[in-house]
């Protein structure tokens, strides 16, 4: 029977750190939205030019990036759907499938990709070397000179991304439907007026916002607990990666099935 007892410890244990690690991550995201609201005054100039820098290297240097992507995938989920549904429902088509599902998790996979893993390196160097320890005793407040701007960044380059990437990808759509049916593109393009709804465009920001949430945090969060050991970066990276994108498509089924059943 002890072994039952040691068992049943260790699962306890366990639990315990799972609670309390849920506990932590709750409260880091919570700081980091109550900077939101209640910003201090001190270095506003400084956080300020962080989050267009944030958003410049998360956002406008991922175009080249995004946007062939995009016109790759709107091209073949069209070439692929006008072979199995005929081409009477492409506009309908379009919506579902890019709008509503691939736009944001792509969206967000480039982000991941790009984004989150630097600014997961970034935090964890800083931690490593002590760097943050040393604003501390500056005086400077690491979630409000870091965290702050690398959010606020983050989720306003997630939501733009996610507009240039559903416009470039209907774009797209639209001229395979052009080139490969017997309708024009003005069609296409009323059939996806037609079919899309302003519910559609809201789940599809708010799961752009989510996934902005979501990318940023974990990323921050990996980065600041590091151990120090440098040794130990690539591993942060590594799992704050396969987190964020993890929790986005929990997110992304979570959220459409809200919406939509």
């Amino acid at each position: 029977m002890k072994w039952i007892g040691r068992t049943c410890g260790y699962v306890g244990r366990v639990t315990l750190d799972y609670v309390g690690m849920a506990l932590v991550r709750a409260a880091f995201t919570l700081r980091i939205l109550t900077l939101l609201v209640r910003r201090p005054a001190d270095g506003r100039a400084q956080v300020k030019r962080a989050v267009v820098e944030q958003i410049y290297f998360t956002a406008v240097q991922a175009l080249p990036l995004i946007i062939p992507l995009a016109l790759l995938v709107g091209s073949a989920m069209i070439i692929q759907f006008t072979k199995v549904s005929g081409e009477f429902e492409l506009g309908k088509a379009a919506v579902i499938l890019i709008v509503r599902e691939i736009g944001p998790l792509i969206t967000a996979l480039v982000v991941i990709l790009r984004s989150a893993t630097a600014v997961t390196a970034e935090m964890s160097c800083m931690t490593v070397f002590n760097e943050i320890e040393a604003m501390e005793m500056s005086g400077v407040d690491p979630m409000w000179v870091l965290s702050y701007s690398r959010f606020t960044g983050i989720t306003s380059a997630v939501v733009c991304l996610f507009v240039v990437f559903d416009l470039a990808a209907l774009f797209g759509g639209q001229v395979v439907a052009w080139a490969t049916t017997s309708q024009s593109g003005d069609i296409f393009i009323f059939q996806v007026a037609r079919a899309i709804s302003g519910t559609d465009l809201v789940v599809s920001l708010v799961k752009a916002l989510l996934f902005g949430l979501i990318i940023t945090v974990v990323s921050l969060f990996h980065g600041y607990t590091t151990v120090r050991k440098v040794s130990r970066i690539p591993v942060s990276v590594s799992r704050a990666s396969v987190e964020s994108f993890f929790a986005c498509m929990l997110v992304n089924a979570f959220v459409s099935i809200v919406f939509y059943l």
